[in-house]
């Protein structure tokens, strides 16, 4: 569906976009600046922390990057890592593509680019409400969360001269507390708890069977895909009982 249909005209779209992204930018300045700090402790320079934050733009990868040079893994496997781990943005940009089917190739890459897992919460949310999805409401989600990550981490970064051990402080459970946020909010506007717990327990199981066969980052890569087509298999066979 074009991101323009089913949705009315003479709005200011981007704005629009950039108050969806508040919420959100709330955890993301909690995350960011704990991001900055394990980046900071792990011996990274105040100008590689702000390249990753532009570049690589991804909150697991980051704090995977900051434990592995921290431990000396090598720049190869650093490199693998996390091409396996941020695989999981492709399965994010199909499932969005179809809303902007209408826009043009470059505006698609950028929204594909600064594409997260929190946005894409926010704007799977937002298209389940709404139908369609207006590429600059897109935009203005995107770029708000983009620099306001980049903030949240130079802060941490700036403070983390300071502090020795952020693992003390619990920042090392700053990421997977908000993806749990944004999960019950999903969960919570789908109103289909049966099949998204059913789905959940999939995704855990397939992760721990995965991880025991390949890498623990392929494994969970590999559970994602497992518990989406699970799930989509779910939702069809409820659409044809209801037809």
């Amino acid at each position: 569906m074009n991101g323009n249909i089913g949705i009315a005209k003479g709005r200011n779209w981007f704005l629009e976009g950039v108050k969806a992204c508040l919420p959100t930018l709330l955890g993301y300045f909690s995350i960011g600046f704990a991001a900055g700090i394990v980046e900071k402790t792990a011996g990274l320079s105040l100008l590689e922390i702000a390249l990753l934050c532009l570049l690589l733009y991804a909150g697991s990868a980051q704090f995977i990057l900051a434990g592995m040079v921290q431990t000396a893994f090598s720049a190869v496997a650093v490199a693998v890592t996390i091409f396996f781990v941020n695989l999981r943005h492709l399965l994010f940009s199909a499932a969005l593509a179809p809303y902007f089917r209408g826009t043009k190739p470059a505006e698609n890459f950028t929204i594909g680019a600064l594409l997260t897992d929190e946005s894409f919460g926010v704007a799977s949310d937002y298209a389940s409400r709404h139908g369609a999805i207006n590429e600059k409401w897109m935009h203005g989600l995107n770029v708000t969360a983009y620099l306001g990550w980049f903030a949240a981490n130079m802060a941490g970064a700036l403070i983390g001269q300071y502090i020795e051990s952020p693992t003390a402080w619990g920042m090392d459970f700053a990421l997977p507390a908000m993806f749990i946020g944004l999960l019950v909010m999903q969960m919570q506007s789908r109103k289909e708890l049966s099949t998204d717990i059913t789905v959940a327990v999939v995704a855990a199981v397939a992760a721990v069977l995965f991880s025991l066969l390949v890498s623990s980052s392929v494994g969970v890569i590999l559970a994602t895909v497992a518990a989406a087509t699970f799930g989509l298999g779910v939702e069809r066979w409820k659409s044809a009982r209801k037809s």
